[in-house]
């Protein structure tokens, strides 16, 4: 059955040529176009579509304001189209709290000059969020807006402000009620699509004491991740800062791989960061920073693998495993994609699955 989208952009050449392109591709189905936020509510409600494009500017009412009320009135995935600035990574990062599941550049240059990629591209990533898990779009609050940056003390209900989706238990031959502790040398966190958010939620249940340094490999344009690490340091009460060459790992420090590029973390704790390499599908790679720590650390670090599609993460946990680390994955009740932790469970390198919600206190519980 084919995929329903509707598509929202007040630009009449944008709204033809998204049309014209997932058109074209016989397994979507535009069923229908919207120029504005409260006619994207409308359309969504009244014609139900399978996936949403979202442009952000729009009169009337933004795209992030229809998204929020879109996952309150009717949860949709929604792919919202962003332009690859600092400004633009700052919306598209309140679109995606706000509920969207991904997000692509929004370049009419690329549109003219190569509508072939452009074409598979798009229809990979509506192809994608069409399968996503629709329990887990939830708007989430934003936080930064009301609680101050690393207070001294964390009030015991703040780990609970932000939104839970619906979850089930784990599976009974991995989950694990009490997490291995150890004094583990690093944390080491790998995800892709829901992967701001989840990171969002991993990381606000930290302790500003926490003990162990932390690496964090999202998949993201080269333009976002330093406003991503910005937005996460307001937010936590750990630090956070995009990793940059000769950075030096320290407890209480998370340090986000630059989009673009890859991370590795030697024996001295010393960060290199390298060009993306052009034969590697994600830049940065969790399997290039995984494999890289296994080296360098071999039985102190705990590895985690949240929502995202596709499999990177696995074989670097692999080397994790052989070294004596431990691997932990994202239940699929919790996860947008299922993908890559699922890549995880199935390789049996897991040694715990927890929900979402449950992974930054077991982190806690793991290395304090």
């Amino acid at each position: 059955m084919a995929v329903k989208v509707l598509v929202v952009d007040d630009s009449g050449f944008f709204r033809r040529r998204v049309s014209e392109i997932l058109s074209a591709d016989p397994n979507i189905q535009v069923i229908g176009t919207a120029t504005n936020g409260r006619e994207a509510i409308e359309q969504a409600q009244a014609l139900k579509p399978d996936v949403i494009t979202m442009d952000y500017e729009m009169p009337m009412m933004d795209g992030i304001t229809a998204v929020r009320n879109i996952m309150q009135r009717c949860p949709t995935p929604v792919l919202m189209f962003s332009s690859l600035t600092h400004e633009g990574a700052r919306v598209t990062l309140d679109a995606l709290e706000a509920g969207a599941v991904d997000f692509l550049p929004k370049n009419f240059e690329d549109i003219s000059r190569n509508p072939e990629r452009v074409k598979q591209l798009l229809c990979e990533k509506i192809h994608t969020i069409a399968r996503s898990n629709r329990r887990s779009l939830s708007p989430q609050p934003a936080a930064s807006a009301a609680a101050p940056a690393r207070p001294a003390v964390r009030p015991a209900s703040t780990a609970s402000t932000l939104s839970r989706p619906a979850v089930a238990p784990a599976p009974a031959a991995v989950s694990s009620a009490i997490p291995k502790r150890k004094p583990y040398k690093l944390v080491a966190i790998g995800t892709s699509t829901g992967g701001p958010v989840a990171l969002q939620r991993v990381l606000t249940q930290l302790p500003a004491n926490f003990p162990a340094p932390l690496v964090l490999i999202q998949h993201m344009p080269a333009a976002f991740t330093k406003a991503f690490a910005e937005r996460l340091d307001k937010l936590c009460r750990i630090s956070v800062k995009e990793a940059e060459d000769g950075d030096v790992l320290r407890p209480g420090l998370a340090l986000l791989a630059p989009g673009g590029k890859q991370m590795m973390v030697d024996a001295r704790g010393m960060v290199k960061i390298l060009p993306g390499d052009e034969r590697l599908n994600y830049k940065p790679c969790v399997d290039i920073t995984f494999g890289s720590v296994a080296k360098s650390y071999a039985d102190k670090v705990l590895a985690v693998v949240l929502t995202g599609m596709g499999a990177d993460g696995r074989e670097g946990a692999r080397l994790l495993k052989q070294t004596g680390s431990q691997v932990w994955a994202q239940d699929e009740a919790s996860c947008v994609i299922y993908g890559m932790p699922m890549a995880i469970v199935k390789a049996n390198l897991a040694d715990a699955v927890y929900p979402l919600d449950d992974i930054g206190r077991h982190l806690v519980e793991a290395c304090i």
